[in-house]
């Protein structure tokens, strides 16, 4: 029953996200007046996903952090979960960079620049990341929306609790409660994903008009298969060779994440329905309670391969050489700013400013870059949350191999 009820579910999503693919292509303009409508629609969507993000993480964090028994076994889930992102970060990286490169995608095309008026990210952002993980003040972390600070709060509760065992049992059954009360409230949003992904699909599609997606449909293209073959080959290799699972299995049980993230390009917001899908794959709480939400964090593999991609992109279309040495430079830039990019719609245009001038690019290219964005950004934060399911899937069989 609950997979037939998955499949259902998955159909309602594709069947939402395609008729606003195609409303959105082909709304004439008497209809423009639906369009307040159809944001209104697309907007308490997100909030009703957004309300239960931080409350379902720090609880179930928690919750996984006790069910797991020690602080060595979580500092091992937390060593192999960084250590996985951050090598599938760079490998991404690696390959956004050398695929246009041999395949000289750009060369010969003529682009019309114009200033995009962004302030580039600092590169010095990891630094500061990493001097701020312990909030000053939590209840800013809970308000400012900052995931990073979230955790690593959650975490120190967590440990503290497994130190104070009995004593802290009345704060873990709250926290047991909470996360419980979180998950029937994302069950129940589930049922209307299938009009939130239409109402969200379609006034991105839009905006952004049936020109800039012709104009650009080459690159769009060819990047799309870059993260497809990606998802397929290094996503489905670890699920098959290291999680042991059927990849036709995972691909269909984590489609109602996937259709999600395409439609809301946020990693953050599709947190409770990743949550849903990794107990689908009987993930254990206690690894996709630090899994995900850090994953949505840090792991930007597909922002990686966009932000190489079209950095190799307006390279050629603008004559810059970019050498061997650069290139060096910039995959190592690329993976620090991609962990430093928020899950959140539009978090990657600051980022790519900043990559963009180390490696040289006019600042006019800018202009180009954000009329694309969001159509790179749906299939790269898709990409992403299939990453971060991937990682839960596989640390479920080496989590229980160390245990031995």
């Amino acid at each position: 029953m609950k997979k037939k009820l998955n499949l259902n579910i998955t159909l309602y999503i594709l069947s939402g996200l395609i008729l606003g693919v195609l409303f959105g292509l082909f709304m004439p303009g008497r209809y423009e007046f639906l369009l307040p409508v159809i944001q209104l629609f697309s907007g308490i969507y997100m909030n009703a996903l957004q309300m239960m993000i931080f409350p379902l993480v720090f609880c179930s964090l928690i919750v996984g952090i006790k069910d797991i028994g020690s602080v060595s076994a979580t500092g091992r889930v937390g060593v192999q979960t960084v250590t996985y992102y951050i090598s599938t970060t760079m490998l991404a990286s690696l390959l956004g960079l050398f695929l246009p490169r041999a395949l000289s995608l750009g060369t010969g095309v003529t682009i019309e620049m114009a200033e995009g008026g962004v302030e580039a990210t600092r590169f010095t952002n990891l630094l500061d990341t990493i001097q701020n993980l312990i909030p000053a003040n939590p209840i800013a972390a809970f308000a400012g929306g900052n995931m990073l600070q979230v955790l690593v709060f959650a975490i120190i509760i967590g440990i503290t609790c497994l130190a104070l065992k009995e004593k802290a049992e009345p704060f873990v059954r709250v926290a047991e409660a909470v996360n419980d009360i979180s998950i029937k409230i994302i069950s129940i949003v589930m049922y209307f994903t299938p009009v939130g992904i239409f109402c969200s699909i379609a006034s991105v599609i839009y905006a952004n008009g049936t020109d800039t997606i012709l104009a650009l449909g080459g690159v769009l293209v060819a990047l799309y298969v870059t993260m497809f073959l990606y998802t397929l080959l290094i996503y489905g290799g670890l699920v098959k060779l290291i999680g042991k699972c059927d990849v036709r299995q995972f691909f269909l049980k984590v489609m109602p994440a996937a259709l999600n993230a395409f439609g809301t390009c946020s990693s953050s917001a599709t947190l409770p329905i990743s949550k849903r899908c990794a107990d689908e794959l009987n993930v254990p709480n206690e690894i996709s309670a630090l899994a995900l939400p850090l994953g949505a964090t840090i792991n930007m593999d597909a922002v990686s391969i966009v932000m190489s991609f079209m950095i190799v992109f307006f390279a050629n279309a603008c004559g810059v050489k970019i050498s061997f040495g650069m290139l060096a430079v910039v995959l190592l830039s690329n993976t620090l700013l991609s962990i430093g990019t928020p899950g959140v719609p539009g978090g990657a245009i600051a980022s790519f400013a900043a990559l963009a001038a180390i490696a040289g690019l006019p600042p006019g290219i800018m202009g180009v870059y954000i009329s694309v964005n969001t159509l790179c950004d749906m299939g790269a934060t898709c990409c992403n949350v299939l990453g971060d399911l991937a990682c839960s899937v596989a640390m479920k069989e080496t989590v229980h191999l160390n245990r031995k």
